[in-house]
Parts: structure tokens; sequence; C-alpha cells
């Protein structure tokens, strides 16, 4: 039986989704000290460093403060998008460029048989997960609503409190849910309405791109959801 108030249609599914986990995702981050905000729970851990304490090749940012960033590579979680991408007619250095590694990796990638070791991914901070959605939601919005034409790595000046980051987090993704509900059918399925220059949303039609960022803001949100559980657990206090 459906629940008064609540969509079935595919559009407003995702939006239902979305909006149910900003919601859990604020209540979770009440009383979020910098301290725990910036927590490094194992040993080189990606996280958010002076510019000039930076341990990452590509950390970037437009201030004091940037977000670690490694060597470009595409993780095996996504090699069956890889094929995918070479099965709808993309040429391998296209791939190439979209990922930003060789056409080398591209091709090993495509030739792999067998099963998939688990990537040995970094351990990231609650700071490096609120700054990559901050960065990306920002750039998402520029990037399909707005003058399509600033650097989303360069939008966001990170800081290391965690109020003042949430103070300018919330607004972000408001803006964001904001121009998205005012989508039309037509324009959920334009392929490249966001021309995003990073990943393949300039490929997708909308409503592609629409669950993408639903899946972005949920794992990441579960993933922060964990650190202050752990947090709790070992120092007692968490929000």
């Amino acid at each position: 039986m459906e629940t008064p108030g609540s969509r079935t249609d595919r559009f407003g599914l995702l939006l239902d989704q979305f909006d149910r986990a900003r919601e859990m995702a604020e209540v979770r981050l009440i009383g979020l000290s910098d301290e725990e905000y910036l927590w490094e729970p194992v040993a080189d851990c990606w996280s958010l460093r002076r510019r000039e304490e930076a341990v990452t090749p590509r950390a970037f940012g437009p201030g004091d403060w940037v977000l670690d960033l490694g060597a470009p590579d595409i993780p095996k979680n996504e090699y069956a998008e890889v094929a995918r991408q070479a099965a709808s007619g993309m040429s391998v250095e296209k791939i190439a460029e979209d990922w930003s590694v060789s056409v080398e990796r591209v091709q090993e990638i495509l030739d792999h048989t067998g099963p998939l070791e688990p990537d040995r991914t970094p351990v990231t901070t609650i700071a490096w997960r609120l700054g990559h959605l901050h960065f990306e939601f920002a750039g998402a919005w520029e990037w399909a609503f707005g003058e399509r034409r600033r650097d989303p790595k360069l939008m966001v000046d990170f800081s290391p409190s965690a109020a003042v980051t949430l103070e300018r987090f919330w607004p972000v993704i408001d803006r964001w849910r904001e121009s998205v509900g005012r989508m039309t059918e037509e324009q959920l399925d334009t392929v490249g309405f966001s021309q995003y220059p990073y990943g393949g949303d300039a490929d997708e039609p909308y409503i592609s791109v629409l669950w993408g960022a639903n899946l972005e803001f949920i794992h990441h949100m579960a993933e922060i959801a964990l650190l202050r559980d752990l947090w709790r657990a070992r120092f007692g206090t968490a929000g």
C-alpha cells in the first residue's frame, strides 16, 4: 500500500531517497567536534591538511587547507564500468582520458580475467569525507545549473573547523537539491545536461547522474556514521 504523500515515479523515488538520507545525515552529524572531525583512526589516513603538510601528490584546495588525493587510477570496483564504456563504443584513448590514466592501464583492465582482489584503499577521516562531498556537490550544481566554468576542486575553501564546515556544507547540498527538484522530465533524460568535468556525467542522461549523486551521498554519510560510532566507543563522546 502506498503511504499518503509518497511518490512511486522514478524521479520521486530518487528525490525521496535523497531527502531521507539528508535528514538522517544531519541528525548523525550533531555535536561533531574538531578533534573527531580530524581524527585519524589508523596510520596513513587521507585527511584535510595544511598545504605544507600534504602527504599525497594531488592534494587540492584553493586555500591554506587541502584535501588529500593520490595518483590517478581505476579501482577494481570500477572495472565493470570500464568494460561498459568500451562496450558502448568509447575508444581506449577516450576511456583513459576520462579516468586520467594511461591507455596501457585501461587495456590492462579490459584484458583482465578471473576474480578480483579487494582494493587496498586508504582510510579517510570525517573531514576528508565531508570535504569530498562538499566539493562534488558544489561542482555538481555549477556544471548543471550554474555557469559551468569553475573547477570543482577550487570551489570549496576547506576548513579545519567542523562547525564552519557544516555551516557551509548544508546550504550547498540544499541549493543542489532545490535545483534538481525543479527539473523537467525532458531535462532528466537529456544526455550531457551535466557537464561536470570529472567522470562520465557529460555522457549520461541526468537521471543517471542523479542516481549516482544519491549513491555518493549515502555511502559517504554511512562511512561518517561508522567513524562516529568508533570515536564514541574509543573516547566515549559523540553526537
